[in-house]
């Protein structure tokens, strides 16, 4: 079984939610989503990026064969992918 931690800013826990439901898993409750063989986490914490911005960054421990992990984050992490512009 391995362990991959991962967080994200500029998107919200319920968006995170919908994305892993597409991935193919089904929520259990408001901070996990379980999959046909894994399982991933979900944790939320207000940074600060200046002194007057604060963001939500949501952090993700996903858990799982190595194999299916190693896809399954990278497919997580495009869908999650917020630019500027």
């Amino acid at each position: 079984m391995a362990r991959r931690e991962r967080a994200f800013r500029g998107i919200s826990p319920r968006l995170v939610r919908h994305y892993l439901t597409n991935l193919g898993g089904e929520v259990e409750n408001d901070t996990r989503v379980v999959g046909p063989d894994w399982t991933a986490d979900i944790d939320t914490e207000e940074v600060s990026i200046t002194s007057s911005i604060q963001l939500t960054e949501v952090q993700l421990t996903f858990e799982g064969p190595e194999e299916t992990l190693d896809d399954l984050v990278e497919r997580f992490a495009q869908k999650a992918m917020r630019a500027g512009g």
